[in-house]
């Protein structure tokens, strides 16, 4: 079994956080942008919730897939007590710091924009995401040690036997439908601090580990059959857009979103596994960004909604603030001072590259 670095991976977990960006900002031009803390521009574009209700029902679940992934690597050289700890440091550490430092400064921001009392509040946010993930590698440890062991047993030779098949990833869907009927989600994509979004996220994370048990031929099957899913996915969404305003009954999402899942990583794998010097500074910056930009994100709209500037003009310029801001605080100040690292998921600079620096200030 082959357990060389992916590199798409890196790409789809970049590209993704980046598409998550995106999604945050354009809830700022929605009409329901303020019943989920949001601060709302008073000229919506109404017209951007078309692709957004398309990305939505696969990005979280996409992302849980890809955590679950990281975690088959994590184990290759690590025993239970090894990964509890880095996950912990990597994981919990800066979800526990975001939680009473970072957070509250968007609602801040919030408060302020709307003339209301300032008060700290600290809250999960959009850290809940790190939160589930961490409860997960506790949970699931165990199984995932035990079977890690059992890699060239008989039913991962079989597991890989279903992965051949074209409808092999999509029968991981059967578990999610499932997870659908018993919770009973008032919306698919309600995935923030809510029963449903634990345990989708749960089975996501679950099955990506098992994918990359099965070896390659999950990978070769979702290459092969890229373009199937892609069909699928988007007569799906075509039928949950022409007939049910976009929130279609929840055993079509889970279908679609798989769909739209399994074409993104035949995709990536098709075309994006190779290294280079820009993922390498996109993989290290995308988790510390990612901690950041609803800082920034709500920064940007109190300086730009106020203009006079079309609302299509403001939508970009706030994009443009939030990716620019989140990357200078990173590369000026998270990324250069020590005890900042660990606190937004990096690791800690090691004594060659400390001094380093130290010898280039001196010159």
């Amino acid at each position: 079994m082959k357990t060389n670095r992916r590199y798409d991976i890196d790409w789809l977990r970049v590209i993704a956080i980046g598409l998550l960006l995106l999604y945050h900002i354009a809830i700022v031009f929605q009409p329901w942008a303020t019943f989920i803390g949001f601060i709302r521009s008073d000229e919506l574009l109404e017209g951007l919730w078309k692709p957004m209700t398309m990305l939505n029902v696969w990005r979280i679940p996409f992302l849980f897939y890809v955590s679950g992934m990281g975690v088959f690597f994590a184990i290759r050289k690590r025993n239970w007590k090894q990964l509890l700890s880095e996950r912990a440091r990597r994981i919990l550490l800066p979800f526990v710091f975001g939680f009473a430092a970072i957070t509250p400064l968007h609602i801040l921001l919030f408060q302020k924009y709307y003339h209301m009392p300032l008060s700290y509040y600290p809250h999960a946010g959009h850290l809940w995401f790190l939160g589930n993930i961490f409860a997960y590698v506790v949970v699931l440890s165990p199984l995932f040690f035990r079977m890690k062991k059992s890699a060239d047993s008989k039913w991962v030779k079989g597991l890989a036997r279903i992965m051949r098949n074209p409808l092999g990833p999509l029968s991981v869907t059967v578990f999610f439908i499932a997870e659908i009927m018993l919770v009973k989600p008032q919306l698919f994509a309600m995935y923030a601090e809510t029963w449903h979004g634990f345990f989708l996220g749960l089975l996501a994370f679950f099955f990506g580990f098992v994918f990359m048990l099965s070896g390659n031929t999950f990978w070769e099957t979702v290459r092969k059959w890229r373009w199937g899913y892609f069909a699928l996915a988007a007569v799906l969404f075509g039928v949950r857009y022409a007939l049910y305003a976009t929130e279609a009954p929840g055993y079509l999402m889970a279908v679609e979103s798989n769909s739209w899942i399994f074409w993104v990583f035949g995709t990536g794998y098709t075309y994006l596994n190779r290294p280079g010097a820009v993922l390498s500074y996109l993989s290290e910056a995308a988790y510390p960004v990612y901690i950041l930009h609803m800082f920034v994100l709500y920064a940007g709209t109190m300086l730009i909604l106020p203009t006079e500037i079309p609302a299509i003009l403001q939508f970009v310029a706030i994009s443009a603030f939030t990716f620019a801001g989140c990357f200078l605080i990173y590369e000026l100040v998270v990324k250069r001072v020590s005890f900042l690292r660990p606190l937004f998921g990096l690791k800690p600079r090691l004594k060659k590259e400390v001094k380093l620096i130290s010898t280039i200030a001196e010159v």
